[in-house]
Protein backbone atom coordinates (compact mmCIF):
# COMPACT_ATOMS: atom_id res chain seq x y z
CA UNK A 1 0.00 0.00 0.00
CA UNK A 2 1.14 3.11 -0.79
CA UNK A 3 0.82 6.52 1.55
CA UNK A 4 -0.41 9.73 0.67
CA UNK A 5 -1.10 12.88 2.62
CA UNK A 6 -4.30 14.30 1.51
CA UNK A 7 -5.70 15.57 -1.52
CA UNK A 8 -6.88 12.02 -2.73
CA UNK A 9 -10.38 10.85 -2.94
CA UNK A 10 -11.31 8.41 -0.09
CA UNK A 11 -13.02 5.26 -1.42
CA UNK A 12 -15.08 2.41 0.95
CA UNK A 13 -11.39 0.01 1.50
CA UNK A 14 -10.05 -0.24 4.31
CA UNK A 15 -6.94 -2.08 5.74
CA UNK A 16 -4.72 -2.25 9.25
CA UNK A 17 -0.98 -2.47 8.38
CA UNK A 18 2.18 -2.34 10.65
CA UNK A 19 4.97 -0.20 8.70
CA UNK A 20 8.45 -1.57 8.66
CA UNK A 21 10.96 0.68 10.99
CA UNK A 22 14.45 1.60 8.74
CA UNK A 23 16.89 0.47 7.94
CA UNK A 24 15.17 -2.21 6.39
CA UNK A 25 11.99 -0.35 5.29
CA UNK A 26 14.42 1.72 3.26
CA UNK A 27 15.66 -1.31 1.41
CA UNK A 28 12.57 -2.87 0.72
CA UNK A 29 11.22 0.10 -0.30
CA UNK A 30 13.57 0.50 -3.26
CA UNK A 31 13.61 -3.31 -3.93
CA UNK A 32 9.80 -2.43 -4.65
CA UNK A 33 10.35 0.75 -6.46
CA UNK A 34 13.14 -1.48 -8.67
CA UNK A 35 10.98 -3.94 -9.04
CA UNK A 36 7.65 -2.52 -9.53
CA UNK A 37 8.53 1.46 -11.52
CA UNK A 38 6.20 3.92 -10.16
CA UNK A 39 5.12 1.96 -6.81
CA UNK A 40 4.94 4.25 -4.02
CA UNK A 41 4.32 1.55 -1.39
CA UNK A 42 5.83 1.68 2.14
CA UNK A 43 6.95 -1.81 3.26
CA UNK A 44 4.39 -3.24 5.80
CA UNK A 45 2.85 -6.20 7.20
CA UNK A 46 -1.00 -6.44 6.73
CA UNK A 47 -2.87 -7.53 9.42
CA UNK A 48 -6.63 -6.36 7.92
CA UNK A 49 -6.41 -6.73 3.91
CA UNK A 50 -8.24 -4.28 1.77
CA UNK A 51 -12.10 -4.56 2.81
CA UNK A 52 -15.34 -2.37 2.22
CA UNK A 53 -16.90 -1.44 5.95
CA UNK A 54 -20.59 -1.57 6.07
CA UNK A 55 -20.30 1.55 8.98
CA UNK A 56 -18.32 4.61 9.43
CA UNK A 57 -14.77 4.53 9.60
CA UNK A 58 -14.58 5.77 13.32
CA UNK A 59 -16.82 3.10 14.25
CA UNK A 60 -14.47 0.38 13.02
CA UNK A 61 -11.23 2.16 14.44
CA UNK A 62 -13.15 2.61 17.49
CA UNK A 63 -13.62 -1.36 17.59
CA UNK A 64 -10.32 -2.12 16.47
CA UNK A 65 -8.75 -0.14 19.13
CA UNK A 66 -11.05 -2.01 21.53
CA UNK A 67 -9.31 -4.90 20.89
CA UNK A 68 -5.84 -3.91 20.57
CA UNK A 69 -6.21 -2.45 23.93
CA UNK A 70 -4.20 -5.39 25.85
CA UNK A 71 -2.11 -6.52 22.64
CA UNK A 72 1.51 -6.03 23.73
CA UNK A 73 4.34 -5.36 21.12
CA UNK A 74 6.14 -8.68 19.21
CA UNK A 75 8.68 -9.77 17.36
CA UNK A 76 8.82 -10.77 13.41
CA UNK A 77 11.56 -11.91 11.80
CA UNK A 78 11.30 -12.47 7.62
CA UNK A 79 12.35 -16.05 5.84
CA UNK A 80 12.66 -16.11 1.99
CA UNK A 81 11.07 -14.58 -1.17
CA UNK A 82 8.36 -16.51 -2.07
CA UNK A 83 5.54 -16.39 -4.71
CA UNK A 84 1.49 -17.04 -4.37
CA UNK A 85 0.73 -19.22 -7.19
CA UNK A 86 -2.37 -18.20 -8.68
CA UNK A 87 -1.91 -14.46 -8.74
CA UNK A 88 2.00 -14.38 -9.06
CA UNK A 89 2.76 -11.48 -6.06
CA UNK A 90 6.35 -11.85 -4.86
CA UNK A 91 6.52 -11.34 -1.43
CA UNK A 92 8.91 -12.07 2.09
CA UNK A 93 7.79 -14.79 3.90
CA UNK A 94 7.28 -14.19 7.75
CA UNK A 95 8.60 -16.59 9.75
CA UNK A 96 8.87 -15.51 13.62
CA UNK A 97 5.71 -13.45 14.61
CA UNK A 98 3.26 -15.95 12.05
CA UNK A 99 1.35 -17.44 14.83
CA UNK A 100 0.82 -13.65 16.29
CA UNK A 101 -0.63 -12.00 12.89
CA UNK A 102 -2.62 -14.97 12.22
CA UNK A 103 -4.27 -14.65 16.01
CA UNK A 104 -4.71 -11.04 15.46
CA UNK A 105 -6.22 -11.35 11.79
CA UNK A 106 -8.87 -13.73 13.56
CA UNK A 107 -9.99 -11.45 16.04
CA UNK A 108 -9.75 -8.16 14.09
CA UNK A 109 -11.81 -9.87 10.98
CA UNK A 110 -14.68 -9.95 12.82
CA UNK A 111 -17.99 -7.40 14.19
CA UNK A 112 -18.03 -4.19 12.28
CA UNK A 113 -14.56 -5.00 9.98
CA UNK A 114 -15.74 -8.82 9.34
CA UNK A 115 -15.28 -9.84 5.89
CA UNK A 116 -14.67 -13.13 4.06
CA UNK A 117 -11.37 -12.22 2.17
CA UNK A 118 -10.46 -13.94 -1.32
CA UNK A 119 -7.79 -15.56 0.01
CA UNK A 120 -6.57 -17.08 2.94
CA UNK A 121 -4.61 -14.79 5.39
CA UNK A 122 -1.21 -15.62 5.01
CA UNK A 123 1.26 -12.81 6.75
CA UNK A 124 3.81 -11.49 4.49
CA UNK A 125 5.65 -8.37 3.06
CA UNK A 126 4.58 -7.72 -0.50
CA UNK A 127 7.20 -6.68 -2.79
CA UNK A 128 5.87 -7.62 -6.67
CA UNK A 129 2.46 -7.30 -7.77
CA UNK A 130 0.37 -6.87 -11.01
CA UNK A 131 3.31 -7.15 -12.75
CA UNK A 132 3.55 -6.70 -16.77
CA UNK A 133 3.35 -9.97 -18.72
CA UNK A 134 7.03 -11.18 -19.25
CA UNK A 135 8.35 -10.22 -16.21
CA UNK A 136 7.54 -12.09 -13.54
CA UNK A 137 10.86 -13.98 -13.37
CA UNK A 138 13.54 -11.34 -13.84
CA UNK A 139 11.72 -9.50 -11.27
CA UNK A 140 11.66 -12.66 -8.91
CA UNK A 141 15.25 -13.23 -9.65
CA UNK A 142 16.52 -9.40 -8.79
CA UNK A 143 13.77 -10.13 -5.69
CA UNK A 144 15.48 -13.23 -4.45
CA UNK A 145 19.79 -11.15 -5.65
CA UNK A 146 18.65 -8.36 -3.48
CA UNK A 147 17.18 -10.12 -0.34
CA UNK A 148 20.58 -12.61 -0.76
CA UNK A 149 22.77 -9.33 -0.89
CA UNK A 150 20.87 -7.64 2.14
CA UNK A 151 23.29 -7.40 5.34
CA UNK A 152 20.58 -5.65 7.14
CA UNK A 153 18.95 -7.10 10.77
CA UNK A 154 15.53 -9.28 8.53
CA UNK A 155 13.47 -8.86 11.59
CA UNK A 156 11.71 -5.76 13.38
CA UNK A 157 9.29 -5.15 16.06
CA UNK A 158 5.58 -4.68 15.74
CA UNK A 159 4.51 -1.54 17.76
CA UNK A 160 2.12 0.01 15.95
CA UNK A 161 -0.82 -0.42 13.89
CA UNK A 162 -2.20 2.21 11.37
CA UNK A 163 -5.55 1.97 9.67
CA UNK A 164 -5.44 3.11 6.09
CA UNK A 165 -7.99 4.00 3.28
CA UNK A 166 -7.48 3.49 -0.24
CA UNK A 167 -8.76 6.37 -2.09
CA UNK A 168 -9.47 6.59 -5.97
CA UNK A 169 -6.12 7.22 -7.16
CA UNK A 170 -5.30 4.00 -5.75
CA UNK A 171 -3.20 5.24 -2.59
CA UNK A 172 -3.34 4.52 0.77
CA UNK A 173 -3.95 7.38 3.66
CA UNK A 174 -3.13 6.82 7.10
CA UNK A 175 -6.32 7.63 8.89
CA UNK A 176 -4.97 6.70 13.00
CA UNK A 177 -2.91 4.72 14.49
CA UNK A 178 -2.58 2.46 17.67
CA UNK A 179 0.60 1.93 19.33
CA UNK A 180 0.74 -1.62 21.08
CA UNK A 181 1.67 -1.45 24.88
CA UNK A 182 4.30 -3.56 26.47
CA UNK A 183 2.61 -5.83 29.55
CA UNK A 184 3.06 -4.55 32.64
CA UNK A 185 4.40 -7.30 34.85
CA UNK A 186 3.34 -7.46 38.91
CA UNK A 187 5.79 -6.98 41.15
CA UNK A 188 7.03 -10.16 42.41
CA UNK A 189 7.47 -9.36 46.03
Amino acid sequence: MGCCNGGDTGINSFALVSYLPDPLAGFLDRLRAELVPGCHSKAHVTLLPPRPLLCGADTAWSEIEKKLRDVPPFRVELAEIEVFPITQVIYLAVNAGNAELRRLHRTLNAGSCAFEEPFSYHPHITLAQDLEPGQFESALKTARDRWNEFSGARGFSVEKLAFVQNTLENRWTDLSAHPLKPRILADAH
